[in-house]
């Protein structure tokens, strides 16, 4: 992988994209206003450890401005901008994150009449951050909700539990058949990540959702970085089982599952994908228009990822790509019209 992914602005096709679904919308503040920090202080979790997070504080004559524009955002971003309910809540801190390559601010937004909390993030735009998001909300079973205007990016906060984090504290206390359950969920994420070409994605860069059910307890991986949507030129990358932070992640799956199972798990979720392509279709197209005509990787690492899949699907018409955007949509193809092949077999 590169050690350091950069950032691609956001063209105007793509904005114009935006704005007809809502997402391009004025905001009250930008990712350089936050910039303006005076000091910080570093951020430890329960156990003492560095974070790597600092939590940065502002002038007095700055504070009030700054802390009013993030409760408006809040409200934009969580309703329909009405301030009615500004004067319940607070900025409870403001945390700026010194590792990766977004650098984005979290804001803890809390309600005072129930105590409760939320985050929200803000970053700096880059197109490939939003094609990833926008993806997320169309083809994976979770909505995501963001906003975009000028060159600044605010994302809701993905609920969940880090991986990394999983792993450390929670994996011990997963009952038997609830592993079997996270292998099922373990294997769709890494199908759903390589269908959609959204890479990094290890254990950190998503998170372990456990919803309860009657009689037992479901699991659902969520990604929540999307800085790597559709830039590495190898495959692998592409594919979360190939990374060692995910190694008891994978050794977890061989533990619990027969190969058939995991091949009807593999199956399972590029159906799922296939039908959300073809129940998304002016919305899929009109994104790949967009991705098509815009500069979001290399020309060799272009070159590398066509080859790539042309080698692992054998299908002619990757070898005829261009652009990130071209690659995408010829995989989208793919998928799509083998899951036609086979439901006309069905039916027939």
């Amino acid at each position: 992988m590169s050690k350091k992914k950069p950032a691609y602005p956001i063209n105007q096709r793509l904005y114009d994209y935006l704005t007809e679904y809502h997402r391009n919308i004025k905001i009250p503040v930008f990712y350089d206003d936050l910039l303006r920090f005076v000091g910080a202080v570093e951020v430890y979790d329960k156990n003492g450890e560095d974070t790597l997070w600092i939590r940065v504080y502002y002038a007095e004559h700055e504070r009030e401005e700054i802390d009013l524009s993030l409760k408006r955002m809040y409200l934009i971003l969580h309703g329909d901008g009405s301030e009615d309910s500004l004067p319940f809540l607070t900025v409870d801190g403001i945390d700026y994150c010194t590792f990766g390559n977004s650098k984005p601010f979290r804001v803890k937004i809390r309600n005072i009449l129930n105590d409760n909390h939320t985050y929200l993030y803000i970053k700096k735009a880059d197109a490939s951050r939003v094609y990833g998001l926008e993806l997320e909300h169309i083809l994976s079973p979770n909505n995501i909700n963001f906003l975009v205007y000028k060159d600044t990016l605010i994302e809701e906060h993905v609920l969940g539990v880090p991986g990394d984090q999983f792993l450390i504290e929670n994996m011990d206390m997963v009952s038997v058949r609830g592993k079997k359950r996270l292998s099922k969920e373990f294997v769709k994420f890494n199908e759903r990540c390589m269908i959609r070409l959204l890479g990094d994605m290890r254990s950190y860069n998503y998170v372990i959702v456990a919803s309860y059910d009657f009689d037992q307890v479901e699991y659902r991986i969520r990604a929540m970085d999307f800085d790597q949507q559709c830039f590495e030129g190898n495959l692998k990358v592409y594919y979360p089982q190939f990374f060692k932070e995910n190694y008891p992640f994978v050794k977890m799956v061989s533990e619990n599952l027969q190969e058939e199972s995991i091949e009807q798990y593999k199956k399972e979720e590029r159906s799922a994908i296939a039908r959300r392509l073809k129940g998304s279709q002016d919305r899929i197209n009109a994104l790949m228009e967009c991705m098509i005509n815009d500069e979001i990787s290399t020309p060799e690492k272009i070159h590398q990822l066509k080859m790539d899949l042309h080698n692992y699907t054998k299908d002619k018409n990757f070898k005829a790509c261009k652009s990130m955007g071209e690659i995408l949509e010829v995989a989208f193809s793919f998928v799509t019209r083998n899951y036609e092949n086979v439901n006309t077999y069905i039916i027939n």
